[in-house]
């Protein structure tokens, strides 16, 4: 008996360790989920719906940034009034748990017209959330009850043209963001304090996101600036590797760089998608280029990558599939869908939420463009990503959330 109560024992507690790893693995606490990847832990039906079932919608205020998932809690985001906004919701009935916010001036000229809330998604990391305002104040949140941490404005009137669009990452106890406009920096701030660990202001600052690498165990912050892919020592900021990536006209360095093992593959508007191998060289790395592709840029939609292919919208606004081994186009579907999409690896499918409130779902598969569902989520614009974990979908439009369901 008492062995037989031992197995029970051990059975219940493996039990309780799925499901915690099940939770947590369909969590989404930052930009591109949970290493910022565009992977999500979705359940996809084995038929899909012709609509999707509506669960809750509520106003939260107007913005672009992506809320993050944590448990049963939804962190968003946006502006109401003259306030920036950082609300606490419950994932199960979308109701208010708790805010933080503080007065923020009006944005203006052509980046206010559509866009007048804040652009950059939270970060959920050791029970704290760090967001980033659109004329860069940055705080950091108790996750559990909203009490303001830490608030400071490092670069107060300096910002890019349409203002802040990167999101923070929290690495080692720091949340490491780009700040500031034409003379920007990347800044690494202590988590607990807010108290500056490092700083590189080697660049201008732009509208893409880093993402963290591991390059035979030095850990790099790898971004694109307004002119350069760099990658900086995560624990001092020390500049690592560059190289050139300047847009030309009307172009915009917007696109979070894809990291996979020691392969880094970056894109940008006009200027296709590269892939490139690192390795240690003294104290530094270096990369060399494994393949090119002009022809596939990427404007503001960051690619996925899934069992060796890359899908993404490009510049032209067409869906597109890379073999990621050798750079070559496997297709590119006709239809124009503009230059936005909301881009999520769900395994065997894509989902894609354009600026149209469309959520095409199509096989990850090099063979050809193979519509799975394309369904109408919102009537206003989306150019948040969405967020899908389990069976839910949630999507935040101009100043709503709503979460909606595949069963």
């Amino acid at each position: 008996m008492r062995h037989t109560m031992r197995s029970i024992g051990v059975l219940a507690s493996c039990a309780v360790l799925i499901s915690a790893a099940a939770a947590f693995a369909q969590d989404w606490p930052q930009w591109r989920g949970p290493h910022r990847d565009g992977k999500a832990a979705f359940t996809a039906p084995a038929t899909w719906p012709k609509t999707l079932t509506k669960k809750w919608t509520t106003e939260v205020g107007l913005g672009d940034a992506t809320p993050a998932l944590v448990g049963d809690k939804l962190y968003v985001f946006a502006r109401q009034g003259d306030d920036e906004v950082l609300l606490c919701l419950s994932a199960a009935d979308g109701k208010e748990l708790w805010r933080n916010k503080y007065a923020a001036e009006a944005i203006g000229g052509p980046a206010s017209r559509q866009h007048a809330g804040p652009r950059s998604s939270p970060a959920v990391a050791d029970g704290k959330v760090v967001t980033l305002g659109v004329e860069g104040m940055v705080s950091c949140v108790d996750a559990a009850d909203g009490k303001l941490v830490w608030r400071k404005n490092d670069f107060p009137g300096k910002w890019p043209r349409f203002y802040t669009a990167m999101s923070p990452l929290v690495v080692d106890g720091m949340a490491i963001l780009q700040l500031g406009g034409g003379a920007g920096a990347f800044v690494a701030y202590d988590l607990a304090d807010g108290t500056q660990k490092w700083k590189w202001a080697g660049d201008g600052a732009t509208y893409a996101s880093p993402v963290l690498m591991t390059v035979d165990g030095i850990k790099l912050i790898v971004a694109q600036t307004d002119k350069r892919m760099i990658a900086l020592g995560a624990a001092d900021g020390k500049l690592l590797w560059e190289v050139p990536f300047a847009p030309t006209g009307m172009a915009y360095n917007a696109i979070t760089p894809i990291a996979d093992g020691q392969t880094l593959i970056y894109s940008g508007q006009k200027r296709g998608i590269k892939a490139v191998k690192f390795a240690k060289k003294g104290d530094g790395v270096a990369a060399t280029e494994l393949w090119s592709n002009p022809q596939l840029g990427s404007q503001f939609s960051t690619p996925v990558l899934e069992n060796g292919l890359i899908f993404g919208l490009s510049d032209g606004g067409n869906f597109f599939c890379i073999d990621a081994k050798t750079g070559k186009t496997a297709w590119t579907d006709a239809v124009k869908r503009g230059g936005y999409g909301g881009i999520l690896d769900a395994g065997s499918i894509i989902l894609a939420l354009t600026s149209k409130s469309e959520l095409a779902v199509f096989q990850a598969t090099d063979k050809a463009y193979t519509q799975v569902a394309q369904i109408k989520l919102s009537e206003t614009p989306t150019y948040a990503s969405p967020i899908a974990s389990g069976k839910r979908v949630f999507v935040k439009d101009e100043d709503k959330l709503t979460m909606w369901s595949v069963e």
